[in-house]
């Protein structure tokens, strides 16, 4: 790709490139490259308004914030202050003692233990394990 871009964008390797073209297909060449360029320049300028309308939304912002007396780092400290609440163990619904006298216990919540798997494919029930 690099070459291409060469070629075209040096003067006298573009007019080698072009000269077996005729006039028809050198004119598509170029409304090719206005349609091109017209699109780029529409980008950039939807993005040039983007951001000053951004700018503005955050100039707003900042005189609200002084408005109200409020700083960047009251801002930080409030976003470090949250607050983890210990989780609650969800409860135990099962349990089985299996034949080594191992107990395990079940809180019914996801993926079945393979002991309790075992245990009802041999014909038990898993309401007999309920707590």
């Amino acid at each position: 790709m690099s070459e291409f871009l060469a070629i075209l964008t040096h003067g006298r390797k573009l007019q080698g490139a072009v000269k077996d073209l005729s006039i028809v297909e050198l004119e598509s060449v170029a409304q090719k490259l206005s349609t091109i360029i017209a699109v780029r320049k529409q980008k950039e300028a939807e993005q040039h308004q983007h951001e000053l309308v951004k700018k503005a939304k955050l100039a707003d912002i900042l005189q609200q914030m002084q408005d109200a007396g409020i700083g960047m780092a009251d801002l930080q400290q409030d976003t470090q202050k949250k607050s983890s609440k210990p989780q609650k163990k969800r409860p135990i619904k099962y349990s089985l003692k299996d034949e080594n006298g191992d107990n395990h216990q079940w809180t019914g919540i996801g993926r079945m233990p393979k002991v309790y798997a075992k245990a009802i494919a041999s014909g038990r029930k898993l309401s007999d394990f309920s707590i």
